[in-house]
């Protein structure tokens, strides 16, 4: 994992599963409308805008909440699949809940980005190749997002 902040702005590079793991905690809620996702074919590339929630500032108490404008780029990316996204809406609204990677054929496997209401996209790739980096933008929020608790008691 390969991470460093500049004037508080976020750059991580994934390249295996745990560094994916920090890519996608740091993305959790992420806001991605469907005309910021840019799937590159012939540069075997993926890259969409995000507005991230600004997870490190509320855990640390700060008086606001915040969003940032983020880009996120997956390399080495031979097919782009998705289910449930209305890829012809550009103005439709993603909310990102989290990020696997399935290992096939290693180093290869699938990247799927996972958001509310069932939506996901599939990246099969070569191997693992992602960068996260925090493009300077930052806005205050009212709200921090909530999430319903899974855990069940009988």
């Amino acid at each position: 994992m390969t991470a460093a902040m500049t004037e508080d702005q976020l750059k991580l590079v994934a390249l295996d599963q745990d560094d994916l793991d920090v890519v996608a905690t740091h993305l959790q809620d992420a806001i991605v409308k469907v005309g910021d996702i840019h799937w590159r074919p012939s540069e075997h590339r993926l890259v969409m805008g995000l507005n991230r929630f600004d997870w490190e500032c509320a855990v640390c108490g700060e008086p606001q909440f915040r969003r940032r404008r983020t880009a996120l780029r997956f390399d080495r990316v031979m097919a782009v699949k998705c289910r449930n996204v209305a890829c012809q809406d550009k103005g439709a609204v993603l909310n990102l809940l989290t990020i696997e990677f399935v290992e096939r054929d290693a180093p290869g496997g699938s990247v799927v980005l996972i958001f509310s209401g069932g939506s996901e996209l599939r990246l099969d790739v070569e191997c693992l190749e992602a960068e996260l980096a925090d493009l300077g933008p930052v806005w205050d929020t009212t709200c921090c997002p909530a999430h319903e608790d899974t855990v069940r008691t009988a």
